[in-house]
């Protein structure tokens, strides 16, 4: 057993609710919802005339009665359409395996599918699906950095490294302040801009930002930014006498971005940039810890860093960095079951498969 394992893993994911779906809905994706629980079989599709309500009334069944549910996104290829179900499905009930199956094959067979894409996050109760995969490289991070909520605001401090429970108690001393900032077009930008950076720095692709604002304007994410405040007022030479006549003036500097993600029970640490010439503050260690106070107060029982490098990963690894930041925070490693494929056209699947090698060797030849 891992130590992750040593407390109870968040029930239902965020990308297997309703509330994704709308998400996915607003990217123009085409969408499918499957749930059945102790009272009633549900189905609804992104055609459904109902999808929109469930944006202001979101499934209020409780997790212990879910018998299974999952939201199917519908992903386009040459060859034909396949299924994606992130971090999905969900299964209540291990014996509920074989139902939510049968459902999702009809379904597969309807659409003429080619595969269906799966990432259970729990291997034990999806092993009925896992006997009849092929295991294909993970999408969603298999593995993850979850702190336990329910834990005292003290007992997290303690559970800190010494470096980062002292900064992130005393990072006002170095002139930062971390708000929770309205969604505005402004304050996206703040953080759209420091995703650019980054990503132009590191050489990768950013976020689109139809899909960065498609995601900010969901009713379950949430901005913080980090801002260092300076002081504007007079130099000490120039100033009289009479401090009336020369108030003290300030002015507050972006120097941190984040953006979270709030499901049924976890909070996810989803996008985060800063500025470079502010590398040395620590603007986004102050967002995190006021993040994870925020979840508390909003009775959230967990906090996901959401994804890490896998254990005993060398230097090398491009994760290795943000992996020893994300865990300096205290907390357990989570170990998911993976990415894996249902194929339903033998032939097709080995097409798709073989241009998805050759796609990624063309990537690293011309990166």
């Amino acid at each position: 057993m891992n130590e992750g394992q040593k407390f109870r893993q968040p029930i239902i994911p965020l990308q297997q609710t309703i509330l994704w779906q709308n998400l996915q809905n607003d990217l123009k994706e085409t969408t499918f919802f499957l749930s059945e629980n102790t009272h009633t079989t549900e189905s609804r599709s992104s055609h459904h005339q109902d999808i929109k309500k469930a944006k202001k009334n979101p499934s209020t069944t409780s997790s212990a009665e879910i018998n299974y549910q999952m939201l199917i996104i519908k992903k386009s290829t040459i060859l034909g359409p396949y299924f994606y179900l992130p971090y999905g499905p969900y299964l209540g009930q291990k014996d509920s395996a074989r139902k939510a199956y049968a459902a999702l094959q009809s379904l597969a067979k309807r659409e003429h599918v080619i595969f269906t894409r799966i990432e259970p996050q729990n291997a034990h109760m999806a092993s009925y699906w896992l006997r009849k995969a092929k295991k294909t490289k993970d999408l969603s991070p298999k593995e993850t950095w979850v702190l336990d909520l329910s834990l005292t605001e003290e007992e997290i401090f303690k559970g800190m490294k010494q470096n980062t429970r002292n900064l992130a108690k005393n990072y006002s001393k170095k002139g930062i302040i971390v708000e929770k900032a309205a969604k505005t077009p402004e304050n996206a930008q703040i953080l759209y801009h420091f995703l650019r950076t980054v990503a132009r720095s590191h050489h990768f692709s950013p976020i689109e930002e139809a899909t960065f604002q498609a995601e900010l304007n969901q009713p379950f994410s949430s901005l913080f930014i980090a801002y260092l405040k300076q002081d504007l007022s007079t130099p000490n030479s120039q100033k009289s006498q009479n401090s009336e006549k020369n108030p003290k003036k300030s002015q507050k500097i972006p120097i941190a971005a984040s953006l979270f993600f709030d499901g049924p029970e976890t909070r996810y640490y989803m996008q985060s940039g800063t500025d470079q010439n502010f590398r040395h503050l620590p603007g986004t260690l102050a967002i995190l810890s006021e993040a994870i106070k925020d979840a508390k107060t909003q009775n959230l029982k967990f906090f996901d860093f959401w994804g890490i490098a896998p254990e005993n990963a060398n230097k090398n690894h491009p994760w290795y960095g943000f992996t020893k930041f994300k865990k300096s925070f205290g907390g357990q490693e989570v170990d998911y079951a993976g990415t894996y494929d249902l194929v339903e056209n033998p032939l097709k699947y080995r097409l798709y498969s073989l241009l998805r090698k050759l796609n990624r060797l063309k990537r690293k030849i011309f990166s």
